[in-house]
């Protein structure tokens, strides 16, 4: 049996280690993060939340989860 390639993402200035192919919901999921309590932004860019199972993660990305801002 091979083992999945790793890749490494930055998140919130720290390197997390995930398979390749891995998406932005699965690096919430690995984190612990509630999906609905956090905002997320890949290599700068907002990434909506109905985005994130979809949205797959690359080696040397840049992560940033965030307090989302509501109101009006």
């Amino acid at each position: 049996m091979t083992a999945l390639p790793l890749i490494t993402v930055r998140l919130d200035d720290r390197a997390v280690a995930m398979p390749a192919g891995a998406t932005l919901a699965q690096l919430l999921e690995l984190e612990r993060r509630e999906a609905a309590a956090v905002a997320t932004a890949l290599n700068g860019r907002f990434v909506p939340r109905d985005a994130r199972a979809g949205t797959a993660l690359n080696d040397g990305d840049v992560v940033l989860f965030f307090q989302p801002i509501v109101g009006g």
